[in-house]
């Protein structure tokens, strides 16, 4: 893939700047929300960070259009992420496709199958855990859910990219063979 020829440094500053934008409106958006809101049933939040809809069940106030409102703009905010990732994908693919060579191909999709991955992983933990039923809404899930988002899926990304260095493999199996010799 000829990716420094085909994206210039204009169009990575205004992908950046798009992303850093859009991430900062919905922050501001619902932290002005959050901060608007008074508390009435303590302020104890059962998750491992402070979420929005966890927030919400503390308020004694009925906040609910605003809550419908800023969740119709984080909605859109990030069904336009999603589609601009599609999109992404669709033309690296259209491109790793035309690749001549079978072993070409094969490297380049060694390249761009495990960042899929932990995008796919994300965006379904996420679905999952925001458009659930309330009906199987319980705190542990929840809990469980916030977890996995926001910890697995970063956690995961470096480990995938960093296991295609040949002397980070060495090494690992190095490890594992010494591991295994401690425990015989």
């Amino acid at each position: 893939l000829h990716y420094g020829t085909l994206m210039g440094s204009r169009a990575c500053v205004k992908m950046a700047a798009a992303a850093w934008a859009s991430g900062l409106l919905n922050a501001l958006l619902h932290t002005a929300n959050t901060f608007s809101i008074p508390l009435c049933q303590g302020n104890t939040v059962d998750q491992f960070f402070c979420e929005v809809p966890q927030i919400l069940k503390l308020s004694c106030s009925d906040s609910y259009l605003r809550e419908v409102g800023l969740i119709a703009v984080s909605l859109c905010l990030g069904f336009g992420c999603f589609i601009f990732i599609v999109l992404s994908y669709v033309q690296i693919f259209t491109v790793v496709l035309r690749i001549p060579s079978e072993q070409g191909r094969h490297k380049a999709f060694s390249m761009c199958l495990p960042h899929l991955a932990v995008v796919s992983l994300f965006i379904s933990i996420v679905m999952f855990a925001y458009l659930k039923p309330p009906s199987i809404s319980s705190p542990a899930l929840d809990l469980v859910l916030s977890v996995l988002y926001a910890v697995v899926p970063p956690t995961v990304n470096p480990l995938l990219y960093s296991m295609r260095n040949k002397e980070l493999k060495d090494a690992l199996k190095n490890l594992i063979q010494w591991v295994q010799c401690q425990h015989q």
